[in-house]
């Protein structure tokens, strides 16, 4: 398996969700399929058959997520020292000059990217443009909507 990276926060995240889906999700869907099985005929019962499936996606997501936080890397970005250039980790706040407006953006690693919450991947295109620039760096990247410019305005770290 790759390399996993992470923030500290994100690693947090997910071992939170890891605990959750071990101690609370199993098992109440355990109980709801014991319960559903109490009701008789397995073959005609829709209870059981929906418990089954969502105790199926529990068992995936606890595997995915024991499988990914076994190879990650946590990284905590509060003890970074790179001087004020755009790293796994940091927050950017950019000028987008194509829309006049300013975006902010924490690079993340795939697992923990979520655009509507502004973490973009590391490995996404403007991800991969950001890294190694600093404050007043203009540059351009190539979007799925064709190419698109900005300014780092600021960059700052946990």
């Amino acid at each position: 398996m790759d390399r996993v990276l992470l923030t500290k926060k994100g690693a947090e995240e997910l071992q939170a969700e890891l605990k959750n889906l071990k101690s609370v999700e199993r098992p109440k869907v355990i109980e709801a399929i014991a319960e559903a099985r109490a009701h008789g005929d397995l073959s005609e019962n829709a209870e059981y058959h929906a418990a089954r499936e969502q105790q199926s996606f529990i068992e995936g997501r606890i595997k995915e997520l024991e499988g990914n936080l076994s190879v990650a890397e946590v990284i905590d970005t509060a003890k970074l020292n790179v001087s004020g250039k755009v790293v796994f980790g940091a927050h950017v706040t950019l000028y987008d000059e194509d829309a006049d407006k300013e975006v902010s953006y924490q690079v993340v690693g795939d697992l923990e990217a979520d655009i509507t919450n502004g973490k973009i991947s590391l490995s996404s295109p403007i991800g991969r443009a950001l890294i190694g620039k600093h404050e007043g760096d203009e540059f351009t990247f190539e979007a799925p909507s064709g190419e698109k410019a900005y300014e780092v305005v600021s960059v700052a770290y946990d």
